[in-house]
């Protein structure tokens, strides 16, 4: 592959930094040798048009669209479709289909390049009755990419003609950005003004900033919890209004921003901020977020030998972030990570059916680094040499406790070796390296399931156990990545499928409905999910009977009594489509997907 195939971020907004261009060309090179399917082909219907809608009045819309935007800032989705790879993917649909390609795809999409051209796109919308899909930059991959839950929604392409870093402030390390700014792009400006800060990044850095902490993701330093660490928001309202939270609603002096607009996160009165995450209440066209002062920083890595450490592995972390001992976000990742994540695929050590045999993980371990373990635990300390050198002794007295655990510092492992990726993660620098185990299966995709657990033995140990019983049930390969705080962890199963084989994609769904039906029975509930799921989890959320979904629809009917923005989302609908069929809940609902829709 060609450097000039890969998009630059000199070049585009959505680009990759010319530091990690070679090592993107060779990821890109990885994922298109395992590739069978073609890059596009001939769509089925020319144009999937909105619900109630006419080709006439579609056409009437556009041309009014094209009046407000111009001619560069809408375009009719009736291209073939393109599923790309990470750094080149669609806004049109969900690169990582689990149903057929065309049934998840917006009618056009719309290039808004300022907040009061989003305030007429949502005045359009509402005057048109034409549902829009308002989006980032469309990298949420494995929970739905850029799809719009109803096909044939106008996409709102936020991120290309809005990608600004309106504020960066080293004395309150603090800093504004607009949709369109991705990790990549921030922590290059702080690197290129020398600032001593850092950002917390999802591991890849590719994501808009502001989308990923609206959905409530999450990394890995100490300031892991990206929700929790915005900092006042400007808002667009379903009926086309503005609004800001937080000290924003303060005006400034002479016209000026508040000044502590990103110091604050409160206002005077009800904090709505949380109203607008994972919700379809407003878009957010501008986010502040705390940084994180530039720190000493140490990474390492634990190994365990046996399944069965499993539940000590989480006793022993418990207390040790209660405390705070544990410096950052850490991971506990299954040793089949170990074999995904060196980029090669699943044939190179197993060709079989169904789920990778225990047999065969170990003999496949046995040429790794690590050797044949079970568990491994990614962990990094802050502070100075003192403090850091402290808290290891305790992290590694308290993990000796388990026969044939391994510490091991990055210098103790070979330059090509994953942790190296974990360190560059753990203290704030974006890459590309988590690309790889996607590779695992020929035209890779992966799906997320997602939830939330206490962190002990008791309760880690159901949700494991019934992950992977329904993953050798549907024959998938049991991959998780613990996220791990000192009361609750994300489990996050990655389930990774090749988007050309149908039955591949008809097991996922599978695997999928059923995962999210047997953890609600045990009490567990996702915090996160691809849109097609969405409403079932949403269903799993019904104590007093259903209390918070009919909240979530009273607070959307009373904004968005059009139903215009992002109906469904989240498994919130507006009243126009409550009832109607548009609600997937259960195995018929998901299997019959293209009928009803």
């Amino acid at each position: 592959m060609s450097h000039a195939q890969v998009p630059s971020l000199n070049t585009t907004h959505s680009g990759v930094p010319e530091r990690l261009a070679i090592e993107a060309d060779a990821a890109k090179a990885r994922l298109c040798s395992f590739r069978t399917l073609p890059e596009s082909k001939p769509r089925k219907k020319a144009v999937r048009l909105p619900p109630n809608t006419s080709r006439d009045s579609f056409d009437i819309a556009i041309n009014a669209l094209v009046s407000i935007l111009g001619e560069k800032g809408v375009e009719v989705n009736d291209k073939e479709l393109r599923d790309g790879w990470y750094m080149e993917h669609p806004n049109t649909h969900d690169a990582f289909h689990i149903v057929d390609q065309e049934e998840m795809v917006c009618s056009a999409l719309a290039y808004p390049a300022s907040v009061s051209e989003v305030q007429a796109i949502v005045r359009w919308a509402n005057e048109f009755k034409i549902p829009i899909w308002p989006i980032s930059m469309g990298r949420n991959l494995g929970y739905g990419g850029a799809a719009p839950r109803v096909p044939g929604s106008v996409v709102v392409d936020l991120g290309r003609n809005m990608n600004k870093i309106l504020k960066l402030d080293e004395n309150s390390a603090t800093c504004m950005v607009e949709p369109g700014v991705s990790y990549f792009k921030l922590y290059e400006e702080i690197q290129k003004r020398k600032l001593p800060l850092w950002i917390d990044t999802p591991d890849l850095g590719g994501g808009s900033v502001l989308g990923n902490a609206i959905d409530r993701g999450v990394g890995y330093t100490p300031y892991g919890d990206h929700f929790a660490n915005h900092c006042g928001m400007e808002v667009v309202l379903p009926d086309g209004s503005l609004l800001r939270t937080g000290m924003g609603a303060v005006p400034g002096k002479d016209g000026a921003d508040n000044p502590t607009w990103e110091s604050f996160q409160h206002a005077y009165g009800p904090a709505i901020d949380g109203i607008f995450s994972q919700s379809n209440f407003g878009i957010v066209t501008k986010m502040g977020f705390w940084l994180m002062p530039e720190s000493g920083h140490q990474s390492y890595m634990v190994t365990f030998p046996r399944e069965e450490d499993f539940e000590q592995i989480v006793d022993i972390i418990r207390p040790l972030a209660l405390k705070r001992i544990l410096g950052n976000i850490p991971q506990l990742r299954h040793a089949v990570h170990e074999l995904a994540v060196t980029g090669r695929p699943r044939a190179t050590w197993y060709t079989g059916s169904g789920s990778l045999p225990r047999a065969a993980i170990t003999q496949a371990l046995k040429t790794m680094p690590v050797g044949d373990v079970s568990w491994v635990f990614y962990g990094t300390q802050y502070g100075d040499v003192a403090s850091i050198a402290s808290q290891l002794d305790i992290v590694k007295s308290e993990f000796s406790k388990i026969p044939g655990s391994r510490f091991m510092l990055p210098s103790e492992l070979p330059a090509d070796h994953y942790i190296h990726s974990r360190v560059q993660v753990c203290s704030g620098v974006p890459i590309l390296k988590e690309l790889d185990w996607l590779n695992w299966k020929p035209n890779a995709a992966h799906l997320f399931f997602s939830p939330i657990t206490p962190t002990d033995s008791k309760n880690a140990r159901i949700v494991h156990n019934l992950i992977d019983k329904l993953h050798q049930k549907w024959g998938f390969d049991t991959m998780p990545t613990l996220c791990i705080a000192g009361r609750e962890m994300h489990y996050i199963a990655n389930i990774v499928y090749d988007r050309a084989d149908e039955d591949e994609k008809r097991r996922a769904r599978g695997l999928m409905r059923e995962m999210i039906t047997a953890a609600a029975k045990e009490g567990f509930g996702e915090y996160r999910t691809h849109l097609l799921f969405a409403d079932q989890v949403a269903e799993t959320y019904s104590w007093g009977g259903g209390a918070l979904r009919k909240f979530n629809e009273t607070i959307k009917d009373a904004l968005d009594p059009n139903g215009i923005l992002s109906p469904g989302r989240n498994g919130i609908w507006p009243k126009s489509y409550r009832g109607n069929g548009w609600e997937l809940i259960g195995q018929d609902s998901l299997e019959s997907v293209a009928a009803k829709l």
